[in-house]
């Protein structure tokens, strides 16, 4: 395999840069409008879109975003799975245009028939029996982590290097020398020193995991069934169940964040693979473009955490901090019923990863006609390509393929072609109306762009 040539690289994202912002002029001045925005952005992330300033949003509807110059785009990022379902799903804006016109009342702390709906759905896909709902998974972790802590007794969370977990304090941690766990390059702020909260291992690596646990002070490891912010690293055979034996061996909980990884199926990694968790925490992806996140607790752990508030010990319901006003609201729920029953079904996610495997094998295809030292790798109906070879099998080595010049030429080419992948990493996700003509179209394009790099 050959390196790319830096110098012709380099050519070319200026051409590719040039013409974007050519393209692109209400979206730019959208953005130099923004000065009441920290960051002139709604949301600072949004930052990270490549070219200089990210596309103004106009409209969508399934996998094609319009953007302010009037662009029309098929969407592979499509909300980094928030919007999983596509873009305003026919049966979501159905459900939420009855809750909100003709019954009324979108936030109440009251409940509603579809939050047992949803629960149980949530059960039968993620086989834990007891559910809880949040605004979003971040909240969702940060309230099972304190529950893990409530029934254990114990202070710490194990997490793995370079993992994602929305924004909680106790997962911006990395394996440091002899055992010892520091912070993330660029971690805003700790509260604390990350060792005295977390203890972090490497992915794939079940003696670093044991090593962690012996300490005998974790309360659970949290990890996601594959890593999913740093490229995709896939579990090697035997990690995921080695991580329960571990978990169980030395008293701690198993929290699986199927956030991302709900892409691997119908009932996420955790059906797809046979898991077992204590915890299951899911986001975004189940609300259909509204805010939503939740975590399910195993019928053990749930009557062990009553246990404890009958006694005293804990209080859930008001001070003890594992709730919030808008949580379990009646908008949401509804928008959950209706994504869950009626779009990401079953048969939906069947075609989904029959797509990503076609997504997959193009570019692979490309890679290889080009002899590029890269890799690819799928997780159910999301994939992703990473510059490395072969595919990474830690976060570490996923990290040290980061190429940033890459990233933004690959981003910008694809999106001046029509094609708009996920800004902070080269993720493409499938949803229910992606067609296998957008792969073709993507295949080709992504074909173009990568045998431009050879010239």
């Amino acid at each position: 395999m050959t390196p790319v040539d830096r110098t012709r690289l380099r050519a070319l994202l200026q051409t590719e840069t040039a013409a974007y912002a050519a393209a692109n002029p209400r979206s730019r001045a959208l953005h130099e409008e923004g000065t009441n925005l920290f960051g002139q952005v709604p949301m600072t992330w949004m930052r990270m879109w490549a070219g200089g300033f990210p596309l103004g949003f106009e409209a969508a509807k399934g996998n094609r975003v319009t953007d302010l110059d009037g662009h029309e785009l098929v969407d592979l990022a499509l909300g980094d799975t928030g919007a999983m379902a596509g873009h305003s799903p026919d049966p979501t804006l159905a459900a939420i245009r009855r809750r909100a016109q003709d019954l009324g009342g979108l936030t109440t702390m009251l409940p509603t028939a579809d939050a047992q709906w949803v629960a149980a759905e949530l059960t039968r896909r993620f086989t834990v029996p007891r559910w809880s709902f949040t605004l979003s998974a971040t909240d969702a972790n940060r309230w099972a982590v304190r529950l893990a802590r409530l029934v254990t007794g114990r202070s710490k969370i194990l997490v793995f290097g370079h993992c994602y977990h929305g924004s909680v304090d106790e997962t911006f941690a990395l394996p440091g020398p002899d055992g010892t766990t520091v912070s993330r390059p660029g971690n805003v702020a700790p509260p604390v020193p990350l060792d005295l909260t977390t203890r972090a291992a490497t992915w794939n690596d079940l003696e670093s995991v044991e090593e962690q646990l012996r300490h005998g002070d974790v309360a659970a490891v949290l990890t996601e069934p594959a890593l999913t912010n740093i490229g995709i690293v896939l579990p090697e055979d035997g990690f995921m169940s080695g991580l329960r034996e571990l978990a169980t061996r030395y008293g701690a909980l198993l929290m699986i964040d199927e956030t991302h990884s709900f892409s691997a199926g119908w009932g996420g990694a955790t059906t797809a693979w046979g898991l077992q968790p204590d915890v299951v925490v899911i986001g975004k992806s189940i609300g259909g473009g509204v805010p939503i996140g939740a975590y399910g607790l195993s019928e053990e752990l749930a009557a062990d955490v009553m246990r404890r508030t009958e006694s005293g010990d804990a209080d859930i319901v008001d001070v003890g901090g594992v709730g919030g006003t808008l949580a379990g609201n009646a908008l949401s729920l509804a928008a959950a019923r209706a994504t869950l029953g009626e779009v990401l079904t079953r048969e939906a996610f069947e075609r989904m990863e029959r797509l990503a495997t076609d997504f997959t094998a193009g570019v692979q295809d490309a890679i290889d006609a080009q002899d590029l030292p890269w890799s690819v790798s799928r997780l159910g109906a999301r994939a992703e390509y990473r510059f490395a070879s072969p595919a990474p099998r830690t976060g570490a080595e996923s990290a040290a393929a980061a190429d940033d010049e890459l990233d933004a030429y690959l981003h910008l080419a694809l999106v001046n072609r029509g094609y708009l992948m996920t800004p902070f990493h080269n993720m493409a996700l499938m949803c229910p109306t992606t067609s296998e003509a957008d792969v073709a179209g993507h295949t080709a394009v992504f074909a173009e762009v990568t045998a431009a790099l050879r010239g």
